[in-house]
């Protein structure tokens, strides 16, 4: 760092009074990420967009938050214990500092996360870090009342289309993209019927009015996706977050099927590039995907998917060890002991795999079953083991949902409620 003291081989936080002493080497790679961003200061503005208050004779820097909450976050992350709530302290509370510093709900130890849930859905509250008054000092959040003017208008407009619920105007190009998607849904369903395919083979009109339809979606999407990205804050960010590459592998393929057809034509005779055009057009299902920044269900789904991904993997790591021994065992009970009268179904273990996977998740098509007894017992014992393994790591991605839901129900209320005000005003 440029500043501070020169010489100096540590520095000082002072979190509510308590002082902590720090190498500059253990401060680059600290877990906590609000601490680990002193590292990367420059000056003291930034530092100060990162602390409350710095000492350049002390080289210290200070937090007003909560002594004890730091405590106990700064003897989890190193390594001591595991994460629970302080004592006497509100939960609610404790959760804000743990945002405030870094951390999520899924450090808590899992008492602690159910202890969380509950009061959360008692009080129907939620502290994001993405709100200013959570961060105490703003952060120096281009939205913050010392900003610049085109600061606080990138700002406006970013929220406009990152968050439907911000204002009226978002509430309104949300809706007119949430008809966009509706319509081009509607003609990419319909051009997939016989009676319209056969229309538009006779009358030229209706297939160039599809076309339009569809040029007009993707021209609005492309600059909406346009938008969003020159306003903003961090481009490498945009790029990496799920729902932008979604909407990216939505727009890319109409533009690449567009470069196909002038470079191809409509040459019948050239059927790879056919394929690939059906294959494009159909990509189209994606943009059904872009109605999750509209609606609360399909948001808690994905961001419960992300946190849950352990869970996930171990329920993936249950099914695929059990569907192989069942499927061994079936197809060895079914066709290797008597080849005479041996299912044809079961006549390999790959084979057997689907006849598992259905029977364990009680699906039971009945497209392939065991005629022994021995194969019969086998698929008793298949579907009751599918419904205990699917069960176990259930709970834990219900509470995860139940806390997914509650954060962003609380912080469309929060915009909601912003939306209220520009309306009356």
């Amino acid at each position: 760092m440029t500043f501070g003291r020169s010489g100096a081989a540590s520095v000082v936080l002072n979190v509510g009074g308590a002082r902590y002493s720090l190498s500059r080497e253990l401060l680059k790679d600290f877990p906590l990420r609000r601490v680990s961003r002193l590292h990367g200061c420059r000056s003291e503005r930034d530092v100060l967009e990162v602390c409350d208050d710095y000492d350049r004779e002390r080289n210290e820097y200070f937090f007003d938050r909560h002594s004890e909450a730091f405590g106990f976050i700064l003897l989890y992350v190193r390594g001591h214990g595991k994460l629970r709530f302080a004592p006497r302290m509100c939960e609610l509370s404790f959760y804000n500092e743990m945002i405030y510093w870094g951390l999520e709900g899924a450090h808590l130890e899992y008492c602690c996360q159910r202890r969380l849930d509950d009061r959360m859905s008692d009080t129907y509250t939620f502290y994001s870090a993405d709100e200013p008054g959570v961060l105490g000092r703003d952060e120096g959040r281009p939205g913050g009342a010392d900003a610049a003017p085109s600061r606080r208008w990138l700002e406006r407009m970013r929220r406009t289309f990152e968050e439907p619920t911000s204002s009226l105007a978002a509430q309104i190009l949300a809706s007119v993209s949430v008809v966009f998607v509706i319509v081009s849904m509607v003609v990419l369903c319909a051009s997939t019927l016989p009676d319209w395919r056969n229309a538009a083979a006779d009358n030229r009109s209706l297939d160039d009015r599809s076309r339009i339809i569809e040029a007009i979606c993707i021209g609005w999407f492309t600059a909406e996706c346009i938008v969003r990205f020159i306003v903003s804050k961090n481009k490498c960010e945009f790029v990496k977050r799920p729902l932008n590459i979604i909407d990216l592998l939505a727009i890319t393929p109409y533009y690449i099927s567009v470069l196909m057809t002038v470079f191809t034509g409509e040459n019948s005779q050239l059927q790879r590039a056919g394929v690939t055009l059906r294959v494009l057009r159909m990509m189209r299902i994606f943009w059904v995907i872009k109605l999750a920044r509209h609606f609360i269900g399909l948001q808690t789904l994905g961001l419960t998917l992300k946190r849950c991904y352990r869970e996930m993997v171990m329920l993936l790591v249950f099914i695929c060890v059990a569907m192989a021994i069942f499927s061994a065992l079936s197809q060895l009970l079914e066709h290797g002991l008597d080849l005479e009268t041996s299912n044809k179904d079961f006549a390999s273990i790959p084979a057997a795999c689907w006849w598992v996977i259905i029977s364990m998740t009680t699906v039971g098509y009945g497209d392939m079953y065991p005629i022994t007894m021995p194969g019969r017992i086998l698929g008793g014992v298949c579907v009751v083991s599918g419904i205990v393994l699917l069960a176990l790591p259930i709970t834990f991605i219900y509470h995860s949902f139940v806390q997914c839901y509650h954060e962003l129900k609380f912080r469309s209320a929060r915009y909601s409620r912003s939306l209220s005000a520009e309306f009356l005003n």
